[in-house]
């Protein structure tokens, strides 16, 4: 009878776990095995988030055949929409963490009316920005610069992407809502047939395959919008359902003032989290440009070969946060941290073996996507730089999600602004020019910009105020 119960009570095995994870799980973060947990939860995360890469690199590899206008649309097009991918992330910071708090407090009804108020959020987000982009396409492609080659065959495809912008905030911010209630295999499976359908209509629809039209680069931007919209009804299907962790039910259809007004207050910050970041990032690119198009174009190379792993790395990370707002909701802060340092590690050995592999085949990487000598050159060297940062990387990422997942997007913002603004960039600057590395200088700022971000983020979270975050 003895060996009989120890096998009932005996914990799931990892194989059992990873099958239940992608299945989805119905366990409660807030009790039993972290390690589980954390598995449970990253591995639809790292998944999803691994699609979204694939997509990135099938898109561009679909467009770019259709020449150097048409790639250039696409790049303008990203840039102009940054502002919307700032809104919506800053809403996924603060719905993440609200989420979770009810979700940890075991209030169903907490958690879905924190969620309707994301949608309604994220509809009227989409409705400012997305609709004055579509009418106004071409002019805002002549105010970024383009070319009237650009202008004249782009804008089309311009105000189909920021039609999207409806489908583009429901898809984060509906996700957001299955993090935050741990239930990581929904957003996963809805990001995964939002993109596969983006992936096979992208071909069909560029180059008029089979019975379907050739609309060339419009055809993208169609492709786009019909995959993250059928994905969003996905969605909505398992939030207004019965079956998910989640669920709205039609009473809870209707804002809520203060509750919006609290998600609107956190996310402010997640939002300057997300500009300070990216901004950062277009300096670097200003400064790699003035050594020339081969230092431009092996960096641009390098950091589109980073993303690919760094979107997967951030499963951890949106564990990290989920765990942390749930267990926080259940009044277990000690459980809380100690997620966040488990998922830390787990997070480390996965960058930290992708940066190994990295350093040593960094220019068959970059060999890849170019035949230029100085190209792969500058774009070896770029990776490898990089790569010596991704142990820091991988706890710096970590530990930003965790204070969001608490509610506390202020930190982060502050963290943000010292290690990129005030650091990252008068370094990049000063290696290269001042010191006379070159490109080289610009590459070894960002590793230790890492290094900072890591070391600045642990030691104010050991300091422990997020514990006393509200949301």
């Amino acid at each position: 009878m003895g060996s009989v119960a120890e096998q009932i009570n005996q914990p799931p095995g990892l194989w059992q776990s990873i099958r239940e994870s992608i299945r989805g799980s119905q366990e409660d973060f807030t009790e039993g095995s972290l390690t589980r947990a954390i598995l449970l939860l990253s591995i639809p995360m790292v998944l999803e988030m691994s699609m979204e890469s694939l997509f990135a690199v099938v898109d561009v590899f679909f467009v770019a055949k259709l020449g150097p206008a048409a790639i250039a649309t696409v790049g303008l097009t990203e840039a102009l929409m940054v502002l919307i991918y700032s809104v919506a992330i800053g809403l996924v910071m603060s719905t993440t963490a609200m989420v979770a708090r009810r979700t940890g407090e075991k209030d169903k009804d907490g958690a879905a009316v924190a969620a309707m108020q994301a949608v309604c959020l994220g509809l009227l987000g989409a409705l400012v920005m997305g609709v004055p982009g579509m009418l106004f396409a071409p002019r805002l492609l002549r105010m970024m610069g383009a070319e009237a080659e650009v202008v004249a065959g782009g804008s089309l495809y311009t105000t189909i992407i920021f039609g999207s912008s409806f489908a583009v905030m429901l898809l984060f911010l509906i996700n957001a809502i299955f993090r935050g209630a741990g239930d990581a295999a929904a957003a996963m499976r809805a990001l995964w047939v939002a993109n596969a359908i983006n992936i096979v209509l992208d071909p069909c629809l560029i180059f008029g395959l089979g019975p379907f039209p050739e609309l060339g680069l419009p055809g993208a931007a169609v492709a786009t919008l019909t995959g993250r919209s059928v994905g969003v009804v996905f969605q909505l299907c398992i939030l207004f359902g019965s079956g998910g962790r989640i669920r709205i039910r039609r009473d809870q259809i209707k804002v809520v003032g203060n509750v919006m007004w609290r998600l609107l207050r956190v996310s402010l910050s997640g939002i300057g989290q997300f500009v300070i970041s990216h901004a950062a990032w277009i300096a670097l690119v200003r400064i790699v440009a003035g050594y020339g198009n081969a230092a431009l174009a092996g960096y641009t190379i390098a950091i589109r070969i980073v993303i690919v792993t760094i979107l997967p790395a951030w499963g951890f990370s949106n564990a990290a946060a989920t765990l942390m707002g749930q267990n926080l909701g259940a009044g277990k802060p000690d459980r809380a941290e100690k997620s966040v340092w488990l998922s830390g590690l787990l997070n480390m050995c996965f960058l930290g073996a992708v940066g190994v592999l990295f350093v040593i085949f960094a220019e068959p990487l970059v060999e890849f996507f170019t035949e230029d000598p100085d190209v792969i050159r500058e774009g070896s060297n770029c990776l490898r730089f990089i790569s010596y940062g991704y142990l820091f990387y991988a706890w710096g990422m970590v530990i930003v999600q965790a204070f969001n997942g608490a509610g506390d997007t202020v930190t982060p913002l502050v963290i943000n602004l010292f290690c990129y603004w005030m650091w990252q960039i008068p370094l990049a600057f000063s290696l290269s020019s001042l010191v006379g590395l070159g490109p080289t200088g610009v590459y070894a700022a960002i590793g230790i910009a890492q290094g900072t971000v890591a070391a600045v983020s642990i030691l104010v979270f050991r300091r422990g105020k997020w514990k006393e975050q509200r949301i």
